[in-house]
Order: C-alpha cells, then structure tokens, then sequence
C-alpha cells in the first residue's frame, strides 16, 4: 500500500502515528487529536514544513497508526515508541531532562502513582519523559478511575472523599489488602506501558476466576475495568449521523433506525441496584429522554430480572405515552440479557423496534434471529455507534448507583448516629 492509500484510510481519531523509511527503521513517532488530520498535514504540498520536518516527510515510505482513547492515552504510546525506536527526528523528547514522567513509589507498602519532575534514586519506578504535562496529568486521572490507587502523601486514618467517588481503594481502612493493591499497581504499569491486549486478558482470567470464588463484587470490577479498557478507544472517533444508516446495512434492519434507546444495570451484589436508559436521535444523544430506574421488584443479585423489570416499566408503565416509540433497543449484555430484554419487550407490544445486545469483552453484537453473533472490526462506524450508546448508558447507570450509595451512607451514618444518642 503506497502513502496516499494509507492517508485515505486513516482514521479520524486520536492515537501514535509512526513514519518509517524504505528499509522499515522508524523516523518519527507522534502523537495526535486527530490521525487523520494531522498526519494528512504533513503531505499538503501547500504547506511550509521548514527543513527538518522537509526532510523527514522526503524520507518517509511508510505510515503505520496506533488509535487510543484519548489524546492523552496516546501521549503514552508515543512515550513507550520513541523509547523502543530512539527515531532519528524525535530528538528533543530523547534528549530532554525537563519533561514530566509517571512516578510510581514502589518502595512505600500501598505504592502512589504521580506526575513528576526528574529522576531521583528513591526506589521509584520512572516512566517517560512525556512531552505534554496536562495531557500526562489527563492520562494519570483516567487510569486512576479504572484502577483507584492512592495519592496521598501519607496514609490517612479514615478514608476520604475519593473512596466516595470511586478514586481510590481505600487501603487505609483496610478495603483492599497489600497484595491485592500490589495487583492493581502491576495492571497499572502494564497500561502504562501499552500493553493493553496483555492487561485485559489478565482482568479477564482474573474476573473468570473470582466469580467461581462466588466473590462477585470483586468480579464486577474487574468486569468494569475491562469494559473501560477494551470500549475506550472508541469514544472519541468522531462518529456522525451517518453511523444509524451503516447500523442499518451490518444488521439487515429494514430501516435506519433514527430512534435508538439503550439499557443498563448497575449493582454490586444487589446492593443500590438501579438501571439506566438512555436515547440517541440521528446518532446523537438526546438526553433530555434519558430515565433512571431504582430497582423495585428483585432481590439478590440477577442482572436477568433486574433488566427485564426495566425494560418492562419502561413499555408498559407511565413512560409507555410520555416518550416516543424507538426503532432500536440496545441491551448492555449478551444473549442472556438480550433475551431477558426481548420478552418482555415483545410482551409490551413493540413488534417493530429491532432489538441486539452488545457483550462484553469480545464486543460481539447479538441479534434475535441469529446464532451466532455478529463480530464487526473496530473501524466500523456502525460497531462504533452503538459502543457510543452502550458507554453512555453505562456511564448514566453508574451515575445514578453512585447517587443511591451516597444517600445509603448517609442514611447508615445518621441511623447510627441516632441510636448513639437514644438512652438504653
């Protein structure tokens, strides 16, 4: 494939681009908001480089990609790359003191993870340098939302408000033992360093293992953990209205479907459990028809019947007339919860609204009236949609759990509180 193919197929998104020369050696490595956009700017023959980058772009016989989550994720790639490759036209960043690194206190008991100016012989891990600062302190806030480690600079008595907010593990009060904390520590440094085909397998095998432990809060959040690694890359690949139409073709649905809704559930052993929808018009959300449920009807932990009480509210209670019919239903789940989902959607008399669901990990969509489930590649702008939609109704379910621990926590502290000052 010659240079203009390979700029055609480009994705608009962010990620590390990687120019090689006539013999493969890599020559540049960088990073991006948008691939495609700036990877095409550097072949406009309108366009003034000055000698240096002149030179390189006469050099370059090959152009391979690496798309990421964010910006900020691909700062990191770039990072890892140019620390492989040393590439002759990325000087400053090899050359650099002054840049920011990762800084990872491996010598304390329950390790922090920071931004950090310049090496010191500390028996800290050191990752970088990184040539942005904000994006780096972008990037260190979203793995630490997917893994909670601490930053504190000395252990607290009590835990504070980030354990609330689901930012760290608490290991001050005992939530999470030193081994299990060293667990997250590896997982970071293996995000860290790109790896992250090799991490999800790893939270894979670890959340298969501890459901059959029965420790389901544990596996819920490994679950949680891959979701968030293996859906990421595609939450900012500048998807349009033109995603519902290319839906329409990959699933054999007799119509674009302008109205899609999607559900979720959020529980940790069946504590808190509430469900989310959430809606999505012409491929944009719509959310002034996003809804919130507070489950009702199930308890224990059944993910199955929590969904269908949802769904089952959603068609047939006071919302049946309030909101629009949709052309689409988006289950978070596999054939299990899609199945669930359908009776009792079909129950409710939506004989027209196409229905799938979308599983976890292997992001395979399911459909009614199919087998075996459909596996579309990761540049699909339809695949991309609907993880859109599936991310947001994730998002809003976590949202509104969140909400009701809060207002659990509050009521125990003031239950307690009572029973304190009541005389026996």
């Amino acid at each position: 494939m010659d240079i203009k193919e390979k700029l055609r197929d480009i994705p608009d998104q962010p990620g590390v681009y990687i120019f090689k020369d006539a013999d493969g050696k890599v020559l540049y490595v960088g990073k991006a908001s948008s691939l495609r956009s700036r990877v095409r700017s550097y072949f406009q023959r309108s366009k003034d480089h000055g000698p240096r980058i002149g030179a390189l772009v006469n050099n370059v016989r090959d152009i391979g990609w690496i798309p990421t989550a964010t910006e900020a994720e691909a700062l990191l790639y770039e990072s890892n790359l140019i620390k492989e490759h040393l590439p002759k036209y990325n000087v400053s960043l090899r050359d650099s003191k002054t840049y920011p690194l990762i800084k990872i206190t491996m010598s304390e008991e329950f390790p922090r993870v920071m931004v950090a100016r310049g090496r010191k012989s500390d028996g800290s891990l050191y990752f970088g340098p990184y040539t942005d600062a904000a994006l780096l302190r972008a990037a260190v806030k979203a793995v630490r939302q997917i893994f909670m480690f601490r930053t504190c600079a000395s252990l607290p008595k009590k835990a504070c408000v980030y354990d609330d907010l689901g930012l760290c593990s608490a290991p001050c009060e005992g939530k999470v033992s030193k081994e299990e904390y060293g667990e997250r520590i590896k997982e970071v440094i293996l995000f860290i360093e790109g790896k992250k085909a090799e991490l999800i397998k790893r939270l894979a095998e670890k959340m298969k293992k501890l459901s059959g432990e029965e420790k389901f809060e544990e596996a819920a959040e490994a679950r949680n953990q891959i979701e968030a690694l293996s859906t990421a890359v595609h939450k900012r690949s500048g998807i349009g209205p033109a995603g519902p139409g290319e839906l329409a073709v990959v699933l054999g649905l007799r119509r674009t479907p302008a109205l899609i809704e999607a559900f979720d559930i959020s529980n940790i052993k069946g504590e808190e459990a509430c469900g989310s929808m959430v809606t999505f018009k012409d491929g944009r959300p719509d959310k002034s028809k996003y809804r919130m449920f507070k489950i009702r009807e199930v308890e224990g932990q059944d993910d199955y019947a929590m969904m269908r009480e949802v769904v089952r509210r959603r068609y047939t209670g006071s919302l049946k007339d309030k909101l629009p019919k949709p052309d689409l239903i988006v289950i978070d789940g596999g054939r299990g919860h899609l199945s669930a989902a359908a009776h009792e959607i079909r129950a409710a008399g939506l004989k027209d609204a196409a229905i799938i669901g979308i599983a976890k990990v292997f992001e395979h969509i399911y459909t009614l009236h199919k087998d075996l489930p459909v596996a579309l590649p990761p540049s699909s702008k339809a695949l991309q949609l609907i993880q859109r939609i599936r991310d947001e109704s994730h998002r809003f379910a976590i949202r509104y759990h969140h909400i009701l621990r809060r207002k659990a926590l509050v009521g125990e502290k003031r239950a307690k509180k009572i029973q304190k000052q009541t005389p026996h």
